[in-house]
């Protein structure tokens, strides 16, 4: 029997499972068994159109069973997994496309028309996947056999292919490998301690690590089952929650609850595990969310690089505003951005990371790949962060948002922890922009809370006396909210470009 290593640890043991895997909104299960059969029609159907071991299988699709069923039918022939942000318009797709070089485009419907000339200009077979499961690949499959041969792969072979945000410049497609994926569902279903008894709250996309290779690569690892919502929605996140045993989000599911009366203790007393990721968690969400429930938020730390590096610990103390202990098989340090070095204990570096989870490099960047390593292998990750001296990591911002104001390191984590403790802030952002004498200057932006009017000069008063002068915002700005990417966290690029010409 071939071996795909993937395969053989997250589907083969459930192919013939007749436990459900997956629950959608309305109530429908999809057995294990059900699922395995989807996915080898879809396998089919692929191959059909000429997509091989190694071929790139493009899908910027709704969430459904059949997208996931995708991702499941690409690793069992070979194939190369290229999820995509729903959002994205489709110049930018023509980009990840072409960059590519995709053998298949799978969209929604209402987008084959506009995506068609691009499909033609690229030499790519287009088909159509809709939330409600129709559409031409869909078609395709359906009078294909429910079983497929599965190809063989090494644990090197590329298993994925996912382009990061773009926030400065292009983006660059991280190449993820069976190994890399595989490694990481053990060491998380190990660490969090999932088994096959597992219920997992699941509103997150799946075209982003979290939602894909996070949350389902663990369910299927072990075996459980999925309650699988199209997205975030208070009102679905709290009718389901009664048969759940753990749920996993962004901060925004957690604000969002707890702005809601129903999110009591008894309401979660059953659940065992909730998580956060993809963006920060305020301290102050998770002290009410454990004031509200009696449950602590488990917070962890990964990047589409490398999937998930670090986390608080399910045993033990998981603390508020740290990201936690270095996964099993995970070594992490802080490191000086310029010279590697070592940073003391409690000093802002970089933080760096090496293991079976560290994708293997850029798609088509060798320059760029080896500028993002060291030579003892450590990946550069470019969030800056602290480790003290029990080991766990607090992630202070990205290098890209450090301020250097008057020849001063400012970095903004320090100064929004201040703003968000100030009574009437909701959430703040903290970022540079020129500035005709410092070369960069500190501004602040703010949002309130419901029903609360807020004062910037009298904000400002509140943490003068905490803060070096140099470090202190010379403007400060009160929105309705802050911009926000799919997942969650702040766009501070936009914020950069919206403030640019307060010190003119």
């Amino acid at each position: 029997m071939p071996t795909n290593p993937l395969h053989d640890a997250l589907f083969r043991p459930h192919a013939n499972s007749v436990r459900t895997f997956l629950i959608l909104k309305d109530g429908r299960e999809i057995s294990h068994r059900e699922f395995h059969a989807m996915a080898a029609r879809i396998g089919h159907a692929l191959s059909a159109a000429g997509v091989g071991p190694g071929d790139r299988v493009a899908l910027q699709a709704k969430k459904s069973p059949e997208a996931l069923a995708v991702y499941a039918a690409c690793v069992g022939i070979g194939a190369v997994f290229l999820p995509l942000n729903t959002a994205y318009t489709p110049s930018e797709l023509d980009y990840f496309v072409g960059d590519s070089a995709a053998k298949v485009l799978i969209c929604d419907g209402g987008s084959e028309t506009q995506l068609r000339p691009l499909a033609e200009r690229h030499g790519v077979t287009l088909f159509t996947l809709n939330g409600d499961g129709s559409g031409t690949l869909v078609d395709e499959a359906r009078a294909m056999p429910d079983a497929m041969d599965i190809a063989p792969r090494a644990a090197s072979d590329l298993a994925a292919l996912l382009y990061t945000s773009g926030t400065t410049g292009r983006s660059k497609g991280a190449m993820l490998t069976q190994d890399n994926l595989l490694s990481n569902a053990k060491a998380l279903a190990g660490s969090w301690r999932f088994t096959d008894a597992d219920v997992l709250l699941h509103a997150l996309p799946i075209f982003h690590t979290h939602g894909l290779f996070v949350a389902t690569n663990v369910m299927l690892l072990a075996g459980g089952s999925m309650i699988f919502l199209p997205g975030l929605d208070v009102d679905d996140l709290i009718a389901n929650m009664p048969r759940a045993t753990t749920m996993m989000g962004v901060p925004t599911f957690y604000t969002r609850l707890l702005g809601d009366i129903r999110l009591t203790a008894d309401l979660v007393r059953h659940m065992r595990l909730f998580v956060s990721g993809s963006a920060p968690l305020l301290a102050e969400t998770h002290a009410e969310f454990e004031r509200r429930t009696g449950k602590r938020i488990l917070e962890r730390y990964g990047m589409t690089e490398t999937n998930m590096n670090i986390s608080n610990p399910y045993e033990g103390e998981r603390r508020a505003g740290t990201v936690g202990l270095p996964l099993p098989g995970v070594e992490a340090r802080v490191a000086d951005p310029e010279t590697g070095g070592t940073v003391p204990q409690g000093g802002i570096g970089v933080i760096e990371v090496r293991g079976r989870n560290v994708f293997a490099g850029y798609w088509n960047l060798p320059e760029k790949t080896r500028e993002e390593f060291r030579a003892d292998g450590f990946f550069i990750t470019g969030d800056l962060g602290t480790v003290d001296a029990d080991g766990y990591f607090t992630i202070v911002g990205r290098a890209k948002d450090l301020i250097i104001s008057g020849g001063y390191n400012i970095y903004p984590k320090e100064i929004e922890m201040l703003l968000d403790e100030l009574p009437g802030v909701e959430e703040s952002a903290v970022v540079g922009v020129a500035h005709p004498d410092l070369g960069e200057g500190v501004v602040a932006v703010l949002t309130a809370k419901k029903g609360v009017s807020l004062d910037g000069e009298a904000l400002l008063a509140g943490i003068r006396d905490r803060l070096a002068r140099f470090k202190q915002p010379r403007h400060v700005a009160i929105v309705d909210e802050l911009p926000r990417n799919t997942m969650g966290k702040v766009q501070k690029n936009q914020l950069r470009e919206r403030f640019k010409g307060v010190f003119a």
